[in-house]
């Protein structure tokens, strides 16, 4: 069993979205603690991270050690990709 940490980001979007879907986001972000879950690992620019999809949201995630895993990134579909790759571009 993996344990599962979770960035401020993911905490601050957490409090924003709707009852519903953040009962879903923590439900399944949880899974991954017991390695459930729809996930994928990411490619080419985001290599070393892996997503989390949970309806329309995906969660950005990478195993830190043998052990951990930190969630680090969330948002809609449509934008969680190009908005993460900007942000570790700027971190580098």
């Amino acid at each position: 069993m993996y344990k599962v940490r979770i960035s401020t980001q993911v905490e601050s979007f957490l409090r924003r979205v709707a009852p519903e879907p953040r009962r879903k986001l923590k439900g399944a972000i949880g899974g991954l603690a017991r390695q459930q879950g729809d996930v994928k690992v990411l490619e080419d620019d985001l290599a070393g991270f892996w997503r989390l999809r949970v309806g329309r949201f995906r969660v950005v995630f990478c195993y830190t050690d043998i052990q951990t895993i930190d969630c680090i990134f969330v948002e809609e579909r449509r934008l969680v990709y190009e908005v993460f790759g900007a942000l570790l571009k700027e971190k580098l």
